[in-house]
């Protein structure tokens, strides 16, 4: 992990805003959320580096998805597919069938990817571990917290229990308005 943050570091990850901080703060949140929820060494590293090509709600890049091996020396193939998976998705059209093995879209190339299970998996545990630490950082309006419960929710036969469990906790509004009484 120690190469993976030097190269973020080199990068500027440490200087650029994000919600919350800098980027690097918000790639440690997430990197410490998915190994709460248990996730494996690959999903941890991923989660760590997963906005190295930019994303689709993040423009900011710190690697060129040209040169691929230069992030896949440091934290391997498998790790590196993850993160190129994460930057690569066209939200619009890759969230809605997400859990039904749907269209998945590259937004670099255009074209529909095919990913397997557990990439799916992965992704999915990965986009909620990364909007609950937008969510904490309250750079979300509750409606569009709300849309995320949603979304997740229709996510959930991907997710893991710990991250389902924490969706509940902290996306579920209160159904009653507060009274006076």
């Amino acid at each position: 992990m120690w190469d993976a943050i030097a190269l973020l570091e080199s990068r500027g990850a440490g200087v650029i805003r994000h919600p919350g901080g800098t980027l690097l703060a918000h790639l440690r949140r997430v990197h410490a959320r998915l190994d709460a929820w248990g996730g494996r060494s690959d999903l941890l590293s991923a989660g760590m580096c997963h906005a190295f090509y930019g994303t689709d709600g993040f423009a900011v890049s710190l690697g060129d998805v040209e040169r691929r091996d230069e992030l896949a020396e440091v934290i391997g193939e498998s790790a590196e597919r993850l993160v190129y998976v994460y930057g690569c998705c066209d939200r619009g059209r890759s969230y809605p069938g997400l859990a039904e093995g749907g269209e998945f879209v590259d937004r670099f190339t255009g074209a529909p990817m095919a990913l397997s299970e557990g990439e799916r998996r992965d992704f999915a545990e990965l986009t909620v571990a990364n909007e609950l630490d937008v969510v904490d950082a309250g750079a979300l309006n509750a409606q569009q917290a709300r849309g995320l419960y949603e979304l997740f929710g229709r996510w959930r036969p991907l997710l893991s229990p710990a991250a389902a469990r924490e969706v509940e906790l902290r996306l579920t509004a209160p159904t009653t308005e507060p009274t006076d009484a």
